[in-house]
């Protein structure tokens, strides 16, 4: 039986411009929709960052990451069907993002999220979201709801009532690029 999940606060705070905190299938985190570039800043203010450092596009499946990089390495690719952790990519030269999405160096880091009522909310919405975790830059990331800083609540526009409760270690994702030179993975984070 499929699970019912209720997206519409969800969505209609995406949709105008708003972000959303609401749990993935590593850490919570702060989201909004890649084409309001206005909240994209808002999100960088609410971190305390200068730049979209630690961001990531999250994908509910291969397709929708393809829209974004110019090409999927076969060995990504082989790598995104076996993996069973959270996975985060970091890409060169994405495709069909504002820059102020992308980290200081240019690239994206973009994870095909495992978790079911993200990948179902990706679907419902038909495009990915920019995320990041939910606290302010140098401090620790919340390993469930209960760690997130009230500055944080606060300065989102609406909270996910899904997996409020959970009191679980949620992990990071493991990191990975891969080095088109030499055709070679590396792992940054394991």
């Amino acid at each position: 039986m499929a699970q019912h999940y209720d997206f519409e606060g969800t969505e209609k705070i995406l949709s105008s411009g708003g972000l959303v905190l609401l749990p993935t299938d590593t850490l919570w985190s702060i989201a909004c929709l890649p084409s309001h570039s206005n909240t994209l800043n808002r999100l960088i203010q609410l971190k305390r960052q200068k730049y979209a450092d630690n961001f990531e596009l999250l994908v509910s499946s291969v397709g929708m990451l393809k829209q974004y990089v110019e090409h999927l390495h076969p060995r990504l690719e082989t790598l995104l069907a076996y993996h069973l952790r959270p996975l985060t990519m970091i890409f060169d030269n994405p495709t069909n993002l504002s820059s102020n999405a992308l980290d200081a160096a240019g690239n994206i880091h973009i994870r095909l999220v495992q978790d079911p009522f993200c990948a179902a909310l990706l679907e419902h919405l038909n495009q990915p979201l920019i995320s990041t975790f939910a606290h302010v830059r140098d401090s620790v990331p919340p390993m469930n709801f209960g760690a997130i800083s009230s500055e944080i609540i606060q300065g989102v526009d609406y909270v996910v009532k899904y997996r409020q409760n959970d009191k679980n270690i949620d992990e990071l994702p493991v990191m990975v690029k891969l080095l088109e030179d030499q055709e070679e993975l590396e792992f940054i984070r394991e």
